[in-house]
């Protein structure tokens, strides 16, 4: 994973709830290597038409916001089936962040483990950056996750939660596997006392 810097970038809106892992990514793509770019198969079916023509009424297809790195949502984002690819999609896409008022939660553990920091913030002022952004297209919204800070357009800062380990592993780019790595040396000197008493 990349070291996740702070980050200021179009914020590109969501206002629909309970946007599931099937329209973040149709099931028809699972069986894809990781090797594919999964940014190609990001809303697919939102995205496009079955001719592969774009649909340009879905918000995605809006020039202003074809770079955008950070998404606002409406509650319960990646609610569905557990799909780890529903995040891969949204990272390659180049999605840093997704800011919403509640997750699904297998969503939000899979988002934090692929280098996509999930930020729960009150659904009050979630509603109001949605209006915003919605109101006035291609409006900037920053993110510092060293501070656990959110800055939008019209809004004071906005403190978010996240588990220090996880907070950990996406400002280093590390994953559970990188960080266990780590302590290869203790873990190799737990296996050798443990095979001297055993054995």
């Amino acid at each position: 994973m990349q070291p996740f810097k702070p980050l200021e970038a179009v914020a590109l809106p969501l206002t629909r709830a309970n946007i599931d892992t099937d329209q973040i990514i149709p099931a028809r793509f699972l069986q894809k290597p990781r090797a594919n770019d999964f940014g190609a198969y990001l809303f697919r079916d939102l995205r496009f038409n079955k001719d592969d023509t774009k649909r340009p009424e879905f918000v995605l297809n809006q020039s202003v916001y074809s770079a955008s790195e950070v998404v606002v949502a409406q509650r319960n984002f990646g609610c569905g089936s557990s799909r780890e690819q529903a995040v891969w999609a949204l990272h390659d896409y180049g999605i840093r962040a997704v800011i919403a008022p509640s997750f699904g939660d297998i969503f939000y553990s899979n988002s934090l483990k692929n280098g996509l920091l999930p930020i729960v913030l009150a659904p009050e002022v979630v509603e109001q950056i949605l209006a915003t952004l919605s109101a006035q297209p291609g409006l900037k919204v920053s993110v510092d996750l060293e501070r656990q800070v959110v800055r939008a357009p019209s809004l004071a800062d906005q403190l978010f939660e996240i588990a220090p380990f996880s907070k950990h592993c996406l400002l280093t780019g590390m994953d559970e596997l990188d960080y266990t790595l780590t302590h290869a040396d203790k873990i190799a000197a737990f296996a050798r006392q443990y095979e001297a008493n055993e054995f």
